[in-house]
């Protein structure tokens, strides 16, 4: 359980840092971006991330 854990979390450092290495300039601006806006559009973008990631990880197990 604890292996499937880790390497979850090591799949997840890696698709994050594709697009910093592909282009950091996008990057940039992007994370500029998401710096602009009120906290609670953060915490809604944050919680559909994880309803969306929970539906794919009970369809998927």
């Amino acid at each position: 359980m604890f292996e499937t854990f880790l390497m979850a979390f090591a799949l997840m450092l890696i698709l994050e840092g594709l697009l910093p290495f592909i282009s950091p300039r996008i990057w940039r601006e992007t994370f500029k971006k998401l710096t602009e806006i009120h906290d609670g559009q953060i915490r809604f973008i944050g919680l559909t991330s994880m309803l969306i990631g929970l539906a794919l990880f009970l369809i998927l197990s």
